[in-house]
C-alpha cells in the first residue's frame, strides 16, 4: 500500500498564523490560489483538549476544500504525520508576500 502523503500548510489570515493539515495540496484551478483538500485534525481521542485546535476544527467543519490565496501562504511542508493544527497571533515580522497593485489609477498616458 503506497504511503499516503501529508502537508503542514501555515498562512496569514486576518492577523493570525494557521497551521493546518491536509492530504492534498495543488495549485488551484482559481488563479492565484492554493487548493488545499481533505483537512485532519489530531485525534479526538486525547484526553488534553487544545482550544486552538478545536477552534480551527470548527471553523473547517463540513468544508471539503479550501482556496489560500497564494500571497498568504507562509509555507508548505510534506510530513509524516497529522500533527496539532493551531492558530496563533502573528507575533514579530509577519509580511505577506508583495503583490502588484491593480487597482484603479491613473489613465493612459496621451
Amino acid at each position: 500500500m503506497a504511503k499516503q502523503r501529508i502537508y503542514k500548510v501555515i498562512f496569514f489570515n486576518q492577523g493570525q498564523v494557521y497551521e493546518v493539515y491536509a492530504h492534498r495540496v495543488a495549485q488551484g484551478s482559481l488563479m492565484g490560489f492554493v487548493e488545499v483538500e481533505q483537512l485532519s485534525f489530531g485525534e479526538r481521542s486525547q484526553l488534553v483538549v487544545d482550544p486552538s485546535e478545536e477552534r480551527l476544527a470548527s471553523e473547517f467543519e463540513g468544508v471539503s476544500r479550501t482556496y489560500i490565496p497564494m500571497h498568504a501562504v507562509i509555507r508548505i511542508d510534506e510530513v509524516e504525520r497529522v500533527g496539532t493544527g493551531k492558530i496563533t497571533d502573528a507575533k514579530g515580522n509577519v509580511t505577506p508576500f508583495p503583490v502588484p497593485g491593480f487597482g484603479p489609477g491613473p489613465g493612459p498616458q496621451r
